[in-house]
């Protein structure tokens, strides 16, 4: 178990509400990664696990209660957490969703890194079989206005999509696979290729090569985000602004492919909500955080699929 030597203070914008909104992640002796709402009276610790997640519609991973206490946009934390081997925290939070900083992992994991404790290994997760999750069965499990909801926010906002996410045995580490297919020129198909297995190796090259990669989303999309509650957060410092036509960016890209490299975080934060370190072959393509958490659903329905060290 791996915690910090003391705790961190994190402050900064909402990228969906706009609000500030401020952050301590703290030391404990408490086995997993909790959320903990100080800003609702009573409320009780929020684990940050995959069969707790209650909505990933926003393009991000929420876990709690939609209607209660939760926590929205965890994942590129998580993804920082895990990269530093961090396996035990308690964050409290005074807001809904935490900041977004620069839209990336990279911003976290500066914050956090110097503070992380004596390190041991995190539980391994060992993929024992092949497990798919494909978008059609996302909208096959949704009934009444939330399938409407999800039908109507695909077509505008995702475009249409056959995309799928797939598990299979890798006995040395996580090896993802992520490619991306838009009709927008500026990223058109990218693909790209991540392996952490622990060492300081891969963290290292995750954080050179991946980790500062940006968010993304239409320019022309921003009005109608903003009028459905999302992105009013959103500028030119933490998201990827692509122009009217889809053939450039209002902003600077830090890689051709900064996009797809963007879901490999989102991927290992996501993957990151089991509650270990997933030794697996992870495929995505046309992925999304809905996916990332149905694969990991359907991974645990069934002790054969999977062991635990």
């Amino acid at each position: 178990m791996t915690s910090l030597t003391k705790k961190v203070k994190i402050s900064g914008v909402g990228i969906h509400s706009g609000n500030v909104v401020n952050m301590v992640v703290k030391p404990s002796k408490k086995y997993g990664i909790f959320f903990h709402r100080i800003d609702i009276p009573n409320s009780e610790l929020i684990p940050a696990s995959f069969d707790n997640v209650g909505e990933t519609l926003m393009r991000n991973t929420t876990i709690g209660k939609t209607n209660g206490a939760h926590v929205q946009t965890i994942e590129h934390l998580m993804a920082a957490l895990f990269l530093l081997g961090i396996d035990s925290a308690i964050i409290e939070i005074d807001g809904q969703e935490t900041p977004i900083l620069d839209g990336s992992a990279s911003e976290f994991i500066k914050m956090l890194e110097k503070y992380v404790g004596t390190k041991t290994k995190m539980k391994k997760i060992i993929v024992k079989k092949t497990i798919v999750a494909k978008r059609n069965e996302l909208v096959k499990q949704m009934h009444g206005f939330k399938k409407l909801k999800t039908i109507i926010f695909n077509h505008t906002i995702w475009r249409k999509g056959n995309g799928f996410v797939k598990l299979s045995p890798n006995s040395k580490g996580l090896n993802i696979d992520a490619t991306l297919v838009y009709k927008d020129k500026i990223i058109g198909t990218q693909s790209y290729s991540c392996f952490l297995d622990g060492t300081k190796k891969t963290k290292y090259k995750f954080i050179k090569d991946i980790a500062k990669s940006r968010t993304f989303g239409k320019y022309s999309e921003w009005e109608w985000l903003k009028a459905h509650g999302m992105g009013r957060g959103a500028n030119e410092h933490n998201v990827i602004a692509l122009n009217d036509a889809g053939d450039g960016t209002l902003n600077k890209l830090y890689y051709k492919n900064e996009f797809v490299r963007h879901k490999i975080i989102d991927a290992v934060g996501d993957m990151f909500t089991s509650g270990g370190f997933i030794y697996a072959n992870l495929e995505s393509v046309k992925g999304s955080h809905a996916l990332n958490n149905l694969v990991l659903r359907k991974l645990f329905s069934d002790p054969d699929n999977y062991e635990i060290i």
